[in-house]
């Protein structure tokens, strides 16, 4: 559905109803699939023919929600995954193994930065944390003879931190490497990092994709652009047989579909992190109304971000939307529509003033949920991030009395109303 408009796609992508099916997409609520002949399955197996034999590898109702999510960012492939945080592993995990390194930005969501900094470690892979506001020189440095990935966040949680995505995917392709973005808070509506320079885009579908805190759920999309057989040694997973099903090469196999067909036929198949079909097709609903919902957080979240910043009991307050925030210019180039509806700020007194303000909130709800219709408020040091060192949340761009305020789309006067009466208990 190339030609039409994202909106459109919204709605329409993924799911193509033929004569008698259902007009809306239906649960494929099966662990199995039947077929006449036992030659019939043994092709699947051997990834001879395409089909579905197991929902563990493939279901009809998540294969049609990647492809609108796919359809989307404008990628060739996609795959769903059980969370975000699954995503983002298994979209590193693909390509690289023990004995590699990675480098990612120190800006990340603090589960992400767990993950990389602590579990990956564990399983042989190094990964070096750099500034997202580094020079190109700086990420350079970086960079090993066995650095096989460059991760970032496009609007990282919960710093908001802007990135150049352009800067940081030249940095990559100069080194031979795919440039990985995990792009959830904009969502495709609002930034489409492909488009951009970025090879491999990720998603916390939990969040704005999902929109109603119903679901948990993660995507992976491939733009189809990187050239591993151009760089064969560093990527043999791709690019050399595979044993496990009897040597196929994946590169020569399946073209631009090679590295979401690794994913799915070798990396989903042994850690088995699926998305159940209900989750998929609750996400789907949330996808229909997602360029609406974008637009209204957006709205909403410039209103909440102006009120804070003529607040005299407020430190600090950091949205791109501001005009005199650091981001501002790269979020105008980047995502000229709005960036995303969360807000970071801190109150004059600072954490122990923060955290004694979220108490008295009264619409306002504190979860550690963020990016759904409902508008909702955390601290990250306490919370999100309350696993990482004071050096940790210094370079994650998370301060001590930094508040994430997810604006919802509620009335936005009732929104500032909540925070207006919070603020006089000050």
């Amino acid at each position: 559905m190339s030609e039409y408009q994202i909106e459109t796609k919204c709605i329409q992508s993924g799911w193509h109803p033929r004569r008698g099916e259902p007009r809306v997409l239906p649960i494929y609520q099966s662990t199995t699939f039947k077929y006449d002949t036992s030659d019939q399955m043994g092709r699947l197996f051997d990834l001879e023919d395409s089909g579905y034999f197991y929902t563990r590898l493939q279901n009809p109702t998540n294969d049609a929600v990647a492809e609108k999510i796919c359809e989307l960012e404008g990628g060739v492939a996609a795959m769903l995954t059980s969370s975000g945080q699954a995503a983002n592993y298994y979209a590193v995990f693909n390509i690289c193994e023990a004995g590699d390194h990675m480098i990612c930005s120190s800006a990340v969501y603090g589960g992400t930065f767990n993950l990389f900094s602590a579990t990956v470690k564990k399983q042989g892979i190094d990964c070096t944390f750099i500034d997202p506001d580094a020079s190109a020189e700086e990420i350079a440095a970086a960079f090993r003879p066995n650095t096989k990935v460059l991760f970032a966040e496009t609007v990282a949680n919960p710093a908001l931190v802007v990135l150049d995505i352009e800067k940081f995917a030249n940095v990559a392709h100069e080194h031979g490497v795919p440039l990985i973005v995990d792009n959830t808070f904009p969502t495709p509506i609002n930034c489409r990092p492909i488009e951009w320079g970025a090879d491999i885009v990720t998603h916390s579908t939990t969040k704005y994709m999902d929109g109603h805190a119903m679901c948990v759920g993660g995507c992976i999309v491939d733009s189809g652009n990187f050239d591993w057989d151009k760089y064969a040694d560093k990527f043999p997973g791709l690019t050399q047989p595979d044993p496990t099903y009897h040597g196929i090469v994946y590169t020569e196999k399946f073209g631009k579909g090679a590295y979401i067909t690794k994913a799915t036929a070798q990396i989903m198949r042994d850690l088995g992190s699926i998305q159940s079909p209900q989750n998929a097709f609750l996400l789907n609903v949330g996808l229909e109304t997602l360029h609406l919902r974008v637009a209204r957080h957006c709205e909403n979240a410039a209103k909440v971000a102006e009120f804070l910043d003529g607040n005299d009991k407020v430190a600090w307050v950091n949205y791109a939307g501001l005009p005199e925030n650091k981001y501002h210019v790269l979020a105008q180039k980047y995502m000229p529509n709005g960036t995303c509806g969360v807000i970071s700020f801190g109150l004059k007194g600072g954490r122990e003033v923060s955290v004694g303000f979220m108490d008295k909130l009264k619409l306002i709800a504190i979860v550690t949920h963020v990016a759904d219709a409902r508008t909702c408020v955390l601290h990250p040091a306490s919370h999100t991030h309350r696993q990482m060192t004071e050096e940790q949340l210094k370079e994650a761009g998370v301060a001590p009395d930094l508040i994430r305020l997810s604006v919802g789309i509620e009335n936005a006067g009732d929104i500032i109303a909540d925070l207006a009466q919070a603020l006089e208990t000050i």
